[in-house]
């Protein structure tokens, strides 16, 4: 089957991990909604107590499945129900750039692509941030492994045989990312997704790039994803921190 452009068509399922992101939901489901042909949208609820299981039941064709809290687990409940022969793990303050259905499918049209990512800029204009975004763009395309911030595709047949996500409660997207680089071409789209700074903003530029950089270091070096957790929240620790998707914890540069 091929679209007017005469480019493989996909049929995509979105995955979005929710905790408490009403707010974010409320713009983005209008957003995706407007695609024709529609995507399957699919949110994936942690145990939300702030009107997010209401607002999602406002919009036909949109469907909420609701798994254990933990991003991993809620990504992995979205894709068993998923129809779509590609998904798409979608944070709820993350925007996709236009045309994101032509891009992936493209994008996959080349039968060695197993999967990919999206570069990334953040809602904040101010240069800390921009700069923040050039390296992590820079990264991933270097490594190949990418953040949950970057809207992480890839073919359902792979994620199926992959195991899906791994049931860990920190570094699960880096974990994908590697699982995907063994089993075929990973592909960086450069239109970028739109992040929210947030939580750079709420726990500082410097603090947070340097905190991310040691966990990640320590994740190489063998720390496990669950000591790595269990260290990592209480030291930003803040009202609010954790009411974000799914025990969000967002990628470093």
């Amino acid at each position: 089957m091929r679209d007017e452009a005469g480019v493989g068509s996909v049929i995509l399922s979105l995955v979005v991990p929710v905790l408490k992101e009403a707010g974010n939901l409320e713009h983005l489901l209008p957003e995706l909604r407007a695609y024709n042909p529609p995507v399957e949208i699919i949110v994936a609820d942690g145990g939300s107590d702030d009107g997010t299981i209401d607002l999602v039941a406002r919009w036909p064709g949109v469907r909420l499945v609701s798994s254990d809290r933990g991003r991993a687990r809620q990504m992995n409940a979205g894709a068993r129900v998923a129809a779509g022969e590609v998904l798409l793990f979608l944070h709820a303050d993350t925007r996709l750039p236009a045309g994101f259905p032509e891009l992936v499918a493209r994008a996959l049209a080349d039968p060695k692509v197993v999967g990919g990512h999206f570069d990334v800029r953040f809602d904040n204009p101010r240069w800390p941030f921009r700069v923040i975004a050039w390296f992590m763009n820079t990264r991933s395309r270097w490594s190949g492994i990418a953040t949950g911030d970057q809207a992480l595709f890839v073919r359902r047949a792979v994620f199926e045989m992959l195991g899906a996500y791994p049931d860990i409660p920190l570094m699960e997207d880096v974990e994908l990312s590697r699982r995907l680089k063994r089993a075929g071409r990973v592909t960086c789209l450069r239109p970028p997704v739109t992040t929210g700074a947030r939580k750079w903003e709420r726990e500082g530029v410097a603090r947070t790039v340097g905190l991310m950089w040691l966990l990640r270091f320590l994740y190489v070096c063998g720390v496990s994803p669950t000591r790595l957790h269990d260290w990592y929240y209480p030291a930003l620790a803040k009202p609010g921190l954790r009411s974000s998707t799914g025990g969000r914890h967002e990628g470093a540069a």
